[in-house]
């Protein structure tokens, strides 16, 4: 992986599925509905000033979003945001940058 580029995608882990848990409520919110299903799919990850994680979420149906959520360095607090979204996405996107 070169220096600010993303990594290659893998499968979804129990550590992601826990990331897209805790930004859900906020995906909604900027998405205008609830979600049913919310399961992380893969991922793909960007080291910034903290990680960028690029997330296939599956969310009923043959619906898909891509989350890119910000986990923030220890010594800025840490914690987790959900940064950007794309919608209308199925299976068969790519997860990559955005």
């Amino acid at each position: 992986m070169m220096c600010g580029g993303t990594g290659s995608v893998s499968a979804a882990t129990k550590e992601i599925q826990k990331i897209c848990d805790s930004v859900k409520a906020a995906a909604e919110e900027k998405a205008g509905k609830t979600y049913e299903v919310f399961t992380a799919k893969s991922y793909t990850s960007q080291v910034v000033a903290g990680t960028n994680y690029f997330i296939k979420v599956h969310v009923g149906g043959e619906d898909h979003v891509h989350l890119r959520v910000w986990k923030k360095l220890p010594h800025t607090g840490g914690g987790l945001e959900l940064s950007n979204m794309q919608h209308s996405k199925t299976h068969e996107d790519p997860v990559e940058y955005f």
